[in-house]
């Protein structure tokens, strides 16, 4: 691997199949093409969850479109870069195809790794922290073997009808289609900030938590030498996160010459 890849990105939230086709296709293509601008220097990609917002894997079939995004992953992949995937709330039920025909590294549960000298503690972000009970029960409902085993019985059709129809009817895809985004903060109530005080209890070492799931795009420090990045989303921020060997920064896509020439 060239000497000039020595920088790792972080995304989340990309959402793509809401809120309709067209839409979503336009997102896919924006991320493309921050993929082809990033991986002159990448050495590592993380993709942090929600890449779909709908996604269901049968034995032999998968949902239609997203051909764009994984054949460069698979591209990507192919050429030496790693890339991580977690699975989001949204795309839980992804099992192996996106490592066994894209060739990804999938993971659900929390990460810690060493770049450098700097820990991070990388995970989606879902169902950590104190409270949102409901959710965490919802959670292992999705999570249960037999009722994916159930779900399974149902015909691809139907099933994947059903999975983008609650999609479509969703706050993510309203935000989408208003291009607004409503999500708000208040820092000392956010429960992966509070989350974030309790790991370091555990590990004080670490240097950077990293999550996605709120559609914040956010970056705070957090205990006296930490930081939380959350990653904001694809949906409207168009947000990432790069650390370049020294410190990591959230950034933001700004697609000026494909704007330019689209107006042009």
């Amino acid at each position: 691997m060239s000497s000039l890849k020595t920088k790792i990105y972080f995304a989340s939230d990309f959402h793509l199949g809401v809120p309709g086709h067209s839409e979503s296709l336009i997102r896919e293509k924006k991320l493309v093409r921050w993929l082809c601008q990033i991986e002159a220097d990448a050495a590592e990609i993380f993709l942090m969850g929600d890449i779909f917002d709908f996604w269901f894997e049968y034995k032999t079939v998968v949902p239609k479109g997203y051909v764009r995004l994984l054949g460069k992953l698979a591209e990507l992949t192919d050429r030496g870069i790693p890339i991580h995937v977690f699975r989001g709330n949204h795309d839980i039920w992804a099992f192996d195809y996106l490592q066994k025909e894209v060739g990804v590294i999938l993971y659900r549960n929390p990460v810690v790794r060493q770049f450098g000298e700097k820990t991070f503690f990388l995970a989606h972000g879902d169902g950590l922290g104190p409270g949102d009970t409901g959710y965490k029960l919802l959670k292992k409902v999705f999570e249960n073997k037999f009722n994916q085993f159930l779900f399974n019985w149902l015909h691809p059709d139907i099933g994947t009808k059903a999975g983008l129809f609650f999609s479509r009817r969703s706050r993510i895809a309203n935000i989408a289609r208003e291009k607004k985004n409503d999500f708000k903060v208040v820092i000392e109530e956010e429960m992966l900030y509070r989350y974030c005080h309790r790991k370091l209890k555990q590990n004080g070492d670490i240097n950077y938590f990293i999550f996605g799931h709120r559609h914040i795009p956010l970056q705070t420090g957090v205990g006296t030498s930490a930081q939380l990045i959350l990653l904001g989303d694809w949906v409207t921020n168009f947000s990432y996160a790069v650390f370049d060997g020294i410190e990591t920064k959230l950034l933001f896509f700004k697609d000026e010459d494909h704007d330019q020439n689209v107006r042009d």
